[in-house]
């Protein structure tokens, strides 16, 4: 697997369309940092560390849902390996004029684009939500 990231996402967006209320995925660090912002921020109820039927470490992830709707509309990677997107702290986008979020890798931790300008550092984009 060449973009650990990116399939965490895929999954997530693909099992919120056909409205599974859990998702598995491999575990990481990183995985479980992005996954701490989105639940920080709202879009997932949660997730919980555990070891796979292979023994590998993964990650239940808890998928949240608004009246039958997916509350994650929007999943995109920004960061991709071929292209590698750093902002600095003036340049981090806003989504959608505030309502979404933007989560990126500064020196301080994977955070949100509005604790990013709070802390005043930029970092590598990974992935916009809406």
């Amino acid at each position: 697997m060449t973009d650990p990231i990116a399939d965490m996402l895929t999954r997530i967006r693909n099992s919120s369309l056909r409205g599974k209320s859990t998702v598995m995925t491999p575990g990481s660090k990183l995985r479980a940092w992005v996954l701490d912002v989105l639940a920080d921020e709202g879009y997932i109820r949660g997730y919980e560390k555990m070891t796979g039927e292979d023994g590998h470490p993964a990650i239940e992830i808890s998928l949240k849902y608004y009246e039958g709707e997916p509350v994650i509309r929007e999943l995109k990677r920004v960061s991709k390996p071929g292209r590698r997107v750093y902002m600095g702290v003036k340049d981090i986008p806003s989504i959608r004029q505030g309502l979404g979020v933007s989560i990126v890798s500064t020196p301080q931790g994977v955070m949100s684009d509005a604790n990013a300008r709070a802390a005043n550092v930029g970092g590598e984009v990974l992935c916009s939500v809406f």
